[in-house]
C-alpha cells in the first residue's frame, strides 16, 4: 500500500503562484512533488518518473487540460487526475468526470479541500496498484506454470485471478502445509502441482498419493517403506513415499477418506518429521512439503469423529478452496476454447470454430463434474467432428442435461437439503449400476470406500 510519505504528485499549471502555493502546502504531509508549467514538460516528467496523482489546470498552453486528462488516461492509465479551473463551467466539470477525473475544483479553492481530495484519491491509487499486482502475478505465474508443465490454469473470473494470486504467494513458502478443498473435477491436483512447480522444491519429486486407495495393511510400508525380510513377501528394501518425496512435495489426494487409526500414525510422523521403515529401528528425517486435497468438509467430518481435528489443523496451515464451475460460468467459454485448441493439437485436427448454440447450451448447464466433465465433453466432440466447426450434434448436451435434472430434481423441484441430494445421487447411481458399488462409485466420481461409507451413513439397503 502507498504511504503518505511516498505519494508522488505532479502539479501542472501555467501559473507559478498556483504551483508554488500547492507544493508548499503539500510539503507538510511530506508528499513527493513534481511541478510543470506546460503539458510537454508534464509528460516528460511522467515518462521518467512514477506519478500517482496529477493536479491539472483546465486552461493551459500547448493543449487544453481536458486534452491532457484524456492523454494521461490513454498513456498513463494508473495515474489519478484532479482537475482545477479558473472558471465554474459545468460542461468542463461533466466532461472531465466522463474522461476519468477523480475530482474537480474551481479557483480560488481551499488548500485544505485539495488535501482531502488527495487523501480520497489515494484510496483509488492503492486499489489500482493492488489490481495491477494481481494482474502481474496472474500473467507471470500462468507463464511459469505453462513452461514447467506444458499446460495452463485457465480463467478470467475473479475467483481464478484470486486463486492464481494465492498459488503465487504460498509457493514462495517452502514448508507451509496446504489444504486444497473443492468438488471432484475442479482441478485440485493441478493446483497442487502448480504450487510445487512454482516453488523452490520444483527440481525435486512431486509424489501424488490417493489416500482412499491405501489398504490398512500396506499403510506403513507404502508411506514409510520397509527393509528386506521385514515381513513375508518383502524380498527387497522398499523406499516409502515420504522418503521418495524428500526435498520435494507429497500430495495426499482425498485425505478425508483416510481411516482414523491411520490418521493417528500419519499425524505422529508429521509432528516428528521422521519415519522408521517397517523392520528397522533407524529413524530417517525427511524434508517434505505436504499438500492435501479433499472434496469433503473436514471440520464437519471431525465433529462427526470421522477425521482427527488435530490432523486437520496440522495440514491446513493454508487453505485454498476451488469454486465449482457452475459458480464461475464466465470461465466456460475460455475453457472451451482452450480445450478445443488442446485436443486440436494432440489429435491433429483443424477445428477453428464453435457454434454459438454450443456455448449457450454449455452456459446453461450446471456441470456436476466441473472442469473435468467439460474437458471430457470437448475431447469426445473433437474426436467425432469431421469438419472445422463444432456444433450441438458433436455434444451429448441434451442427454446429459436430462440426466442431471432427473438426478438432482432440478429445476422443477428445488431441494436445498444437502444430505437428501447426496442420498438421491447415490440411489440413482446404484440403480443404474444394478447395485454394483464399483460402477456406482465411477458414476459418482468418488472412490469405492467413499461410497461404502456414505451407504452406511444413509442406511441404504438393496
Amino acid at each position: 500500500m502507498i504511504s503518505v510519505s511516498d505519494l508522488r504528485i505532479l502539479i501542472l499549471d501555467d501559473e507559478q503562484l498556483v504551483r508554488d502555493e500547492l507544493s508548499e502546502f503539500l510539503i507538510d504531509p511530506n508528499f513527493h512533488i513534481f511541478k510543470a508549467s506546460t503539458p510537454s514538460e508534464a509528460f516528460e516528467i511522467m515518462d521518467r518518473n512514477e506519478v500517482h496523482i496529477a493536479i491539472v489546470d483546465v486552461n493551459l498552453p500547448e493543449m487544453s487540460g481536458l486534452d491532457v486528462l484524456e492523454k494521461i488516461k490513454k498513456e498513463h492509465s494508473d495515474i489519478e487526475v484532479i482537475m482545477i479551473s479558473g472558471y465554474s463551467e459545468m460542461d468542463s466539470v461533466i466532461h472531465s468526470m466522463r474522461l476519468g477525473a477523480s475530482d474537480f475544483f474551481t479557483k480560488p479553492f481551499r488548500l485544505r479541500d485539495v488535501e482531502h481530495s488527495i487523501e480520497r484519491t489515494k484510496k483509488f491509487v492503492n486499489l489500482n496498484k493492488s489490481l495491477q499486482e494481481v494482474k502481474r502475478n496472474y500473467s507471470i505465474i500462468s507463464k511459469e506454470f505453462y513452461e514447467a508443465m506444458g499446460y495452463e490454469i485457465v480463467g478470467e473470473s475473479r475467483h481464478m485471478k484470486n486463486l492464481i494470486n494465492l498459488i503465487g504467494k504460498v509457493a514462495k513458502t517452502e514448508n507451509t502445509s496446504v489444504l486444497i478443498t473443492g468438488e471432484s473435477g475442479t482441478g485440485k491436483e493441478l493446483v497442487a502441482r502448480a504450487i510445487h512447480y512454482l516453488s523452490s522444491r520444483k527440481e525435486n519429486c512431486f509424489y501424488a498419493v490417493n489416500c482412499s486407495a491405501i489398504p490398512e495393511t500396506l499403510f506403513e510400508s507404502e508411506f514409510f517403506g520397509h527393509t528386506k525380510g521385514a515381513f513375508t513377501g518383502a524380498s527387497d528394501t522398499k523406499t516409502g513415499w515420504f522418503e521418495a518425496a524428500n526435498k520435494g512435495t507429497l500430495f495426499l489426494d482425498e485425505i478425508g477418506d483416510m481411516q482414523l487409526n491411520l490418521q493417528t500414525k500419519f499425524l505422529r510422523v508429521l509432528e516428528d518429521r521422521k519415519i522408521r521403515k517397517v523392520g528397522s529401528n533407524i529413524e530417517i528425517p525427511f524434508d517434505t512439503r505436504i499438500i492435501a486435497a479433499t472434496n469433503q468438509n473436514l471440520e464437519e467430518l471431525s465433529k462427526e469423529k470421522g477425521f482427527r481435528l488435530d490432523l486437520y489443523h496440522r495440514i491446513s496451515s493454508f487453505v485454498i478452496h476451488l469454486e465449482p464451475l457452475r459458480n464461475r460460468k464466465e470461465d466456460i467459454p475460455l475453457l472451451l476454447d482452450y480445450f478445443v485448441k488442446y485436443f486440436n493439437r494432440i489429435m491433429a485436427k483443424n477445428i477453428n470454430e464453435v457454434d454459438e448454440a454450443v456455448v449457450r447450451k454449455l452456459l446453461a448447464y450446471e456441470f456436476p463434474g466441473n472442469v473435468r466433465e467439460l474437458k471430457n465433453m470437448v475431447e469426445r466432440a473433437v474426436i467425432i467432428c469431421d469438419t472445422n466447426k463444432l456444433g450441438l450434434s458433436h455434444f451429448q448436451l441434451n442427454e446429459v442435461k436430462e440426466n442431471y435434472s432427473d438426478h438432482y430434481h432440478y429445476p422443477s423441484e428445488e431441494i436445498l437439503d444437502l444430505e437428501l441430494v447426496e442420498k438421491n445421487c447415490i440411489l440413482k447411481a446404484l440403480g443404474r449400476s444394478n447395485y454394483n458399488k464399483s460402477k456406482a462409485a465411477d458414476l459418482l466420481n468418488i472412490t469405492w470406500q467413499s461410497l461404502d461409507r456414505r451407504i452406511k451413513k444413509y442406511k441404504i439397503e438393496k
